[in-house]
């Protein structure tokens, strides 16, 4: 299989290494920003801004979290625009098209969370004195449940099935990765926004799929070397 200037297609294909280690600080920013905000922000009315208001540390660690969603979402494209670029022309147009409308949507509507987060937790302790009701905390954080796990993570399972087909098409994935992927993308299909934790499935997903591309960037270029 070759381009149209006759370079073969796993020479064009090689994924570089920045792409790899892209994806990998991605995942982990948006797996510790999941964990500091769920334990922050749990599940439950009354657990929704109680914590938060009168435990310092909480409240700090949900500050923290948020503050890495920016980050996260800048390496995530990062991770996306290297790899359609290195795909290049023989990329499935139905396919690339899904892959880039998909991770920019799971960005979107991240950064929508992670807003709606920040005014759960300024709203628990407002800087000027004046308390929120209960029913505007909990409004603030059903609306970041809402957005992280019934709309972002259902786009991370969109994008994450299309990588993977595109990936076995082009025959630049092998096989276990190709099912993990389509098994994380159902999980984050059907199970996102009803068990409890399910959304770590996509950094875990991104962080094995960048680890496999660093190893075959290594590879690569370890026998690039010897040729030489």
């Amino acid at each position: 299989m070759t381009t149209g200037a006759g370079t073969p297609a796993r020479r064009v294909l090689r994924t570089p290494r920045a792409a790899g280690l892209a994806g990998i600080l991605f995942a982990l920013l948006l797996a510790a920003a999941i964990v500091l905000i769920r334990l922050g922000i749990p599940e439950g009315a009354e657990a929704a801004a109680a914590p938060v208001r009168t435990d310092p540390a909480r409240r700090e660690a949900v500050r923290a979290a948020l503050a890495l969603v920016p980050l996260a979402g800048i390496l995530f494209l990062w991770f996306a625009g290297v790899v359609r670029t290195h795909v290049g022309a023989a990329e499935d147009k139905f396919l690339a098209t899904v892959f880039l409308g998909s991770g920019l949507v799971f960005v979107a509507t991240m950064f929508g969370a992670a807003a709606a987060a920040s005014a759960v937790v300024a709203a628990a302790h407002p800087s000027s004195g004046a308390v929120s009701s209960p029913a505007t905390r909990e409004f603030g954080r059903r609306l970041a449940h809402e957005l992280m796990t019934g709309y972002a993570m259902r786009m991370a399972a969109v994008f994450t099935c299309s990588l993977s087909m595109m990936g076995h098409r082009l025959r630049i994935l092998p096989r276990w990765l190709t099912v993990l992927g389509l098994l994380a993308a159902l999980t984050l299909l059907f199970a996102s926004s009803t068990v409890p934790w399910a959304e770590l499935v996509f950094p875990a997903w991104a962080l094995v799929l960048s680890a496999y591309i660093l190893a075959v960037a290594g590879r690569a270029g370890s026998a690039a070397a010897t040729a030489d």
